[in-house]
């Protein structure tokens, strides 16, 4: 496969995707908090064509679901519900009092599907805001080592190798230690960015580093310096242009280790808290042994992954072959 066909593939997949998760608000039958439970652990809703006496019908539509004593659904075919497009104000839904769970429902009747796509704005923001971070500290520390040299380089790579020895994890269980018990959605959400993006700056610093230490003695830097130039308009004009290739190279593998640090951490219980989805908490549910057994479609934020962190990597793949 060429590299241009990989590129386009990667930023097919990576556009649908993100596309999908920013118009969750609309694609989302249900809201991420909207309980109906009555509904609990409710398998994904059948979608039909034909009717009872297997007549094709134009129009999909779903039965309504009952509960049959069991801990299982059964559908009630007197009942058929057609699914129509901009239902309250969303893409599809059926009229009451019938429901679609295309991905099922959890412990609370909370439609899965609709919590995955709103989950998945804050995993995948986190991954991208803190990869922003991490790209910023890392060039402007790797431009400044690597142009100045002397103590100021030791110095930053010193403090690097010394932010590569701490243990990310412990270091966000102590800062969280000293912050309220309850903490709101958005400063949980700062907090992993700040701890996620802060400590991750270390591998770009080092790699910009080394461009800029390359670039820096090129000639035309040196005729630059020569004709009087300032250190800002040589960093400016020379040397940052330089650091763009590494930054956007490094930028595609950080995104999908950021998403899956988010993901641990908020499976773990110190990241973004219920009743905000995020796919990591939603997975924190799935890890209970009845769950993964009897209830599936739990899995499903761990299955969205997959596409997401294939798509980067194959990104970064070609990026990197280029």
């Amino acid at each position: 496969m060429s590299r241009r066909i990989k590129i386009a593939l990667a930023l097919a997949a990576l556009g649908l995707l993100h596309a999908a998760i920013a118009l969750a608000g609309w694609l989302a039958p249900y809201g991420f908090a909207e309980q109906r439970r009555e509904y609990p652990y409710a398998p994904p809703t059948k979608v039909h064509f034909t009717d009872r006496a297997g007549h094709f019908q134009l129009r999909p539509f779903v039965y309504a679901i009952e509960p049959d004593g069991e801990g299982s659904y059964r559908e009630d075919r007197t009942r058929a519900f057609p699914l129509r497009l901009g239902v309250r104000g969303r893409l599809f839904g059926v009229d009451e009092p019938g429901v679609i769970f295309p991905l099922g429902t959890d412990s609370v009747g909370r439609d899965v599907f609709s919590r995955l796509l709103y989950g998945g704005r804050v995993s995948l923001l986190t991954g991208l805001a803190a990869t922003l971070l991490s790209l910023a500290l890392g060039v402007a520390f790797g431009v400044f080592a690597g142009y100045f040299g002397g103590w100021p380089d030791r110095l930053l790579m010193r403090g690097a190798e010394l932010a590569m020895a701490l243990p990310w994890l412990y270091l966000l269980l102590a800062v969280r230690a000293f912050l309220p018990l309850h903490i709101t959605t958005l400063q949980a959400f700062a907090l992993l960015i700040a701890i996620i993006g802060g400590i991750g700056w270390v591998r770009p610093a080092r790699l910009v580093r080394g461009v800029v230490l390359s670039g820096r003695e090129r000639g035309y830097v040196e005729a630059a310096r020569g004709f009087g130039a300032s250190h800002a308009y040589l960093i400016r004009r020379h040397i940052l242009p330089m650091t763009f290739p590494v930054a956007l190279t490094q930028a595609t593998v950080l995104i999908p280790q950021y998403v899956l640090a988010e993901v641990a951490l908020s499976f773990l219980g110190l990241g973004v808290s219920e009743p905000v989805p995020s796919w990591g908490n939603m997975l924190a549910e799935a890890s209970q042994y009845h769950a993964i057994v009897s209830h599936a479609w739990m899995l499903a934020p761990g299955l969205a992954l997959a596409p997401v962190l294939l798509g980067y990597l194959l990104l970064a793949d070609a990026l990197e072959e280029r």
